[in-house]
């Protein structure tokens, strides 16, 4: 294995404490060298010897650190990167990456110039119940996939204490704090869609952003997908379900790791991301043209594969699954206007 990668966090509030600090602590990859805390200075009660900067400038100025992980509010990330990037940093910069096509190719080409690497974080490829669909899709023969629902609900009707996810800035909303989650997920399945439609709505009391988003993308060979995110959902739906010629199927929501990381369970122990056992994949599929029920049992998941994609790209020049292609066709869907 080549040398750890040194690698730097640039908040630690919950993503940074929740869902980086763990992995790259825990990955044999990395060696997790320093954080931004511009006031609380929690990092170093959890890893003893980090290094804490107070401004970007200090940080992004220290010669050894290799990794910089974008993991701020939405409305900073472009310029985050961009900064990161100019400092001969590798990046790894959370959803959305940013806001506007034109930022994202602007990342590009700072990174080609600069001979860095941009990657993207999208841990939900990584959820055991999006990972269960993919092992349904690969055991059985379904047939033509004709119709997909793609779905990321809650029930809240009071506003985000956090300001910047309330505010009208750029970057806020649901359309790029869940949406991202499953328009990431359907185009990794099913490819760049030919045409889209999208609808925003605003439907808890007194919200300034939108907490309902709904986006149909509609593919050449007859099939349609729609991707859903919605804070108003009293009543959880399947957060996957797909139709096809020859059966269907429905998973709900159902990865343990975002709660497992809150109550301090980390990425190598044991129990990590273990499904329940009584949330399986329900497929219906023809069997001697008899429709059967069948179910799909959940295996474990960890995010730890991501860091390990990431790790593959910087040491050995691996291909990073998700592709520049698929975030600009993200970011082309979410900054398009409603249709």
């Amino acid at each position: 294995m080549h040398n750890p990668i040194k690698s730097a966090l640039l908040a630690y509030g919950m993503s940074g404490k929740v869902f980086h600090a763990p992995f790259l602590a825990a990955h044999k990859g990395f060696e997790l060298t320093a954080v931004l805390e511009r006031h609380h200075k929690n990092a170093q009660n959890d890893y003893p010897g980090i290094r804490s900067y107070d401004r970007i400038e200090d940080l992004l100025a220290d010669a050894s650190i290799e990794l910089v992980v974008v993991n701020t509010p939405n409305n900073l990330h472009y310029e985050q990167a961009k900064a990161a990037l100019e400092a001969g940093k590798h990046v790894l910069v959370e959803k959305p990456i940013c806001t506007r096509a034109e930022e994202l190719q602007t990342l590009f080409t700072v990174a080609d110039k600069v001979g860095k690497q941009i990657l993207f974080y999208q841990n939900r490829r990584w959820d055991s119940d999006y990972q269960n669909m993919l092992s349904a899709i690969n055991e059985y023969d379904f047939g033509h996939i004709h119709e997909a629902h793609f779905r990321f609900d809650r029930y809240n009707l009071k506003l985000s204490p956090k300001t910047f996810k309330e505010t009208p800035i750029d970057a806020s909303g649901i359309q790029y704090d869940l949406i991202p989650h499953v328009l990431d997920q359907a185009i990794a399945l099913f490819g760049i869609p030919e045409k889209f439609y999208k609808r925003l709505s605003k439907l808890r009391p007194e919200s300034q952003v939108d907490d309902f988003c709904s986006i149909q993308l509609s593919y050449r060979d007859n099939l349609e997908v729609y991707v859903v995110a919605s804070l108003v959902t009293a009543e959880l739906p399947a957060a996957f379900r797909f139709y096809a010629q020859k059966g269907s199927y429905e998973k709900w929501r159902s990865d343990v790791q975002e709660d497992q990381l809150k109550a301090g369970i980390r990425p190598l122990d044991a129990d990590f991301g273990n499904p329940p056992a009584n949330m399986p994949g329900l497929i219906t599929v023809e069997q001697d043209f008899t429709l059967t029920q069948l179910k799909v049992p959940e295996l474990p998941s960890n995010y730890l594969g991501l860091f390990d994609a990431v790790y593959q790209t910087l040491s050995t020049g691996a291909p990073y699954p998700v592709t520049r292609e698929q975030i600009m066709t993200q970011i082309k869907i979410l900054s398009a206007p409603e249709s």
